[in-house]
């Protein structure tokens, strides 16, 4: 479906296994440099072992001793965990081109990841008081955003093939207690790479919906 004329295309690049930190400088980058006329991108990869914590610190239970740094970023929420097997999806839109509030823009983000699994038989739900994608009260999908001068960054991170056990020495995105999941252990047989060209396809579409609908 072609986008409007007016409005560059959407950009989807595949990064690899990425530094967290190194990505997140990058994405500051862009957004920072971004004129009305860049086109907007989706930044599809993985990062290295890391705890990431946002801007709401408070009460945030730290791991007690690992050998996994912990960065302290501008997204929003509490800590989580990214490493090998699990899949990022970074957004960076023009809001206004979109016409996205932020609150839309966390519904795209997990509506994709809803769908996608719908199509595996998967029933998964998100939770107004709790940004994110669960089955079963367990967490697949976390979502953390920064929004600055109208354009998004951080993003979407899924649960794929992947070592939980680190999450075990924080409470995910603040709520002690609560359980994680991953596709692999819902009993879906996909690599990462398969899962990121089928989430990212379901994403894009929806963006390039509203882009030629606006």
């Amino acid at each position: 479906m072609p986008a409007s004329s007016s409005k560059p295309a959407l950009l989807v690049r595949h990064l690899g296994r990425t530094d967290y930190t190194q990505t997140w400088q990058a994405m500051q980058q862009f957004n920072a440099e971004r004129t009305p006329s860049t086109a907007d991108e989706v930044w599809v990869t993985e990062h290295f072992p890391v705890y990431t914590l946002g801007l709401n610190r408070q009460g945030v239970r730290l791991p007690a001793s690992s050998d996994i740094p912990l960065v302290l970023t501008d997204r929003g929420g509490k800590i989580t965990y990214h490493g090998p097997g699990q899949l990022i999806i970074y957004p960076l839109l023009d809001l206004k081109r979109h016409g996205l509030s932020v609150r839309k823009l966390v519904s795209v983000l997990e509506n994709s990841v809803i769908a996608w699994l719908a199509e595996y038989g998967v029933q998964a739900q998100a939770k107004s008081n709790a940004p994110g994608v669960y089955v079963q009260e367990a967490k697949l999908a976390a979502l953390g955003l920064r929004i600055k001068n109208n354009g998004s960054y951080h993003g979407l991170s899924v649960n794929v093939s992947m070592d939980l056990s680190p999450f075990s020495a924080i409470d995910p995105c603040g709520y002690a207690g609560l359980a994680v999941t991953q596709t692999q252990d819902l009993g879906l047989p996909l690599t990462l790479s398969q899962a990121a060209e089928q989430l990212t396809a379901k994403l894009v579409k929806q963006l390039e919906h509203g882009i030629a609908h606006d």
